[in-house]
């Protein structure tokens, strides 16, 4: 027998963590975070930075840092500062994360600690249920133990468990684990919507009275009931990610004006697609999304995740009595673009957006009759108002050819307030009309600023992707058509290559076979494609193909882990495109960046967050959008997009950083930052 002497403070935690924690299923002391093994490596973001683990139960400073709750309040018990920048704090001013911060925490994927029973993934708010109720390794474990508490009956009936038995006894690994349960992950993370029973924390009191200008970042679940007439017409919107991106989730990158979902008005760009007709889409690949979302039918239900801006605790009260508010769709049809609505739009002094505050007499809106003062509008033409301003609104509808869709919220009985004035006359910026002309402020002038990307912020392809590139040359009949139709172009809005839409049965090109729908032209003859528009592409491919000779360069993009989804939509002159993730293979030195330049006060935030950059087991991704959050700076300039890439941050080019390094470049910027991004049309559903 071997002799060991005790160490009392050894055999007190072997006390308290002798069992496997019945939530995660590893050894560890009870007031001690869950351990988890998580299937990939977890973004900084997510990461608390006293423990260095993925959160749990996450909390809040007021300065912006996150941490876990147990993790804060250990280390506020003694100090009164952030252990990030140090500024003073105190526990009660804390609050805990957004929804969509504890969903991502939830969402993420963790290996079943019993590996040898049991190999299942699962998200980690499912791990719980799963060894409850699911899980072999659990139930064995709970057997053994069963009859470790009860020797006299069970003892003798299973003499093989002999040596599990005494693994569980052996005092010298207090934290460690059996034979049957897997190491212990160095990550621990759990995110609760309540504090653990027995905890008492007021930051996580919905009721919670105290500092009532307190902000947080709000967001909701919401299931949306589409219907169409024609089952098989488009919904109307571009989307961006999908698990073989950075960006993981599904996002709506834009929703095209006189669409199904414009018309619909309650998805905006930003949204999170969770659920399409029942089927969770929240870890499916681009492609798999695409084919859901394309599906054709009468009714289409979506569960979206959308943000609603940072809200003060006493408008998340005042939201309390939104159960009395009514939302309105309402239509109206101009007979040309510079018809008048007659309607006057301005901006309150005491809540966000923007509101109607008078209908003219014999205007188009009043003789509809649907639309009253004091409506708060929601959108128009899919295009989210929420934190918008009434010269926004006055654009949409000026530059909109007939339908115009209106979203409002209604409040019966609640009477305007003043207007901001902005020390200047009812007819500035704070109140526009819509009475055929511009605001009567200067419109802001388009940003021209694309240019070629410099070498220097050049990249290698990611992973997964080849571009070949191929010189055709055919022989033909001078009178003979090339039988491509193309798309793209440098004056594009997001300034694209050319590229073939469509390969006819008829014509040269689809007798050689070589040429691809998809394929990008770099030149025909000689003469370089790729920097002109659409047009000078047209002219050059039509003055070329009258020769008895024609050699075109070209371009094919190829995905080693996707293929485009068989079901297309129905093709109607050039509205074949490319997916969005097609578009990320493209070489380097055929991007257009764009600059982009952001100010705001200095106790605001930016307002978006990024994924992507180095990580060991993938090496280089490039940096996305992943959520722009209403009512802040990047909301507000209306340039920056779900799914864009950045390229640099004030000129210093972001290709081979980490997260890690990038998010505090980004966080020191005070008042301003300049950046260069490129920007790729989400895929069409």
């Amino acid at each position: 027998m071997l002799a060991i002497m005790a160490d009392p403070v050894a055999e007190e935690h072997v006390s308290q963590a002798s069992e496997l924690c019945c939530e995660c299923g590893q050894f560890h002391l009870l007031l001690d975070n869950h351990l988890y093994n998580f299937q990939d490596e977890v973004d900084d973001e997510l990461i608390c930075h006293i423990c260095l683990q993925p959160l749990l139960q996450p909390m809040d400073t007021p300065c912006g840092h996150t941490y876990c709750f147990k993790c804060l309040e250990n280390f506020m018990q003694e100090y009164n500062f952030c252990p990030m920048d140090r500024k003073k704090l105190s526990f009660q001013q804390c609050h805990k994360s957004s929804l969509l911060v504890r969903n991502l925490l939830d969402k993420l994927i963790v290996f079943c600690p019993f590996k040898a029973e049991c190999q299942q993934t699962m998200q980690r708010c499912e791990l719980e249920a799963h060894l409850q109720n699911r899980c072999p390794g659990f139930k064995k474990y709970r057997s053994e133990l069963q009859r470790k508490k009860n020797p006299i009956s069970k003892g003798k009936e299973d003499p093989p468990t002999k040596v599990e038995t005494n693994t569980l006894k052996d005092p010298e690994v207090p934290s460690g684990g059996s034979s049957l349960v897997a190491e212990s992950s160095a990550a621990a993370v759990v995110s609760l919507g309540t504090a653990e029973p027995g905890l008492v924390n007021p930051a996580f009191e919905e009721t919670e009275e105290d500092l009532p200008q307190r902000t947080s970042l709000v967001a909701e679940t919401t299931t949306i009931e589409i219907h169409r007439e024609d089952p098989e017409e488009e919904l109307g919107m571009r989307i961006v990610g999908g698990k073989d991106t950075p960006l993981g989730n599904i996002v709506v990158q834009e929703v095209l004006r006189d669409s199904v979902i414009a018309a619909d008005g309650r998805i905006a760009p930003g949204d999170h697609i969770l659920e399409v007709n029942g089927v969770n889409i929240s870890s499916v690949t681009h492609c798999q999304a695409v084919s859901f979302l394309r599906h054709p039918g009468p009714v289409l239900h979506l569960m979206v995740l959308q943000e609603k801006g940072f809200s003060s605790k006493t408008a998340q009260q005042d939201s309390t009595s939104a159960t009395n508010r009514e939302v309105i769709h309402v239509t109206l049809i101009k007979r040309d673009r510079s018809e008048p609505l007659g309607i006057k739009l301005i901006r309150k002094t005491d809540e966000a957006g923007i509101f109607i505050l008078d209908l003219l007499e014999g205007g188009l809106a009043a003789k509809n009759g649907k639309l009253s003062r004091n409506d708060r509008v929601l959108s128009i033409n899919g295009q989210d108002l929420r934190q918008g301003t009434p010269e926004a609104a006055a654009q949409i509808i000026q530059t909109t050819e007939s339908r115009v869709n209106f979203v409002v919220l209604r409040q019966p009985g609640v009477q305007l307030s003043d207007p901001v004035e902005d020390g200047s006359t009812s007819n500035n910026s704070s109140s526009s009309s819509s009475n055929g002309g511009s605001p009567v402020h200067h419109r802001r002038r388009l940003d021209q600023n694309h240019y070629r990307r410099k070498s220097n912020y050049q990249k290698d392809l990611p992973q997964g992707y080849i571009s070949h590139e191929k010189t055709v040359a055919i022989k033909k009949e001078p009178k003979e058509s090339l039988g491509i139709t193309i798309g793209g172009g440098r004056d594009n809005k997001n300034k694209l290559p050319i590229y073939v839409t469509s390969v006819q049965p008829i014509g040269c090109l689809f007798r050689d076979g070589r040429i691809k729908r998809g394929d990008v032209l770099l030149s025909i003859n000689g003469i370089d494609l790729t920097h002109l528009n659409y047009y000078e592409a047209v002219s050059a491919l039509k003055s070329n193909a009258a020769s008895h000779s024609v050699i075109l360069k070209a371009l094919e993009i190829l995905s080693l882990n996707s293929t485009e989804p068989s079901l297309d939509i129905k093709e109607q002159g050039f509205s074949w495109s490319p997916l969005w993730i097609t578009w990320l293979g493209l070489p380097s030195y055929l991007h257009c960046c764009q600059d982009i330049v952001l100010s705001k006060g200095n106790l605001e935030s930016w307002g978006f967050s990024i994924v992507g950059g180095f990580e060991e087991s993938k090496g280089n991704q490039p940096f996305f959008i992943k959520t722009i959050v209403p009512g802040t700076p990047a909301f507000r300039d209306r340039k920056l997009k779900c799914g864009d890439e950045i390229v640099a941050v004030n000129g210093v080019p972001a290709i081979g950083m980490s997260n890690s390094e990038l998010i505090p470049m980004l966080k020191e910027q005070r008042n301003k930052v300049t950046l260069t991004v490129v920007s790729w049309p989400g895929s069409l559903v």
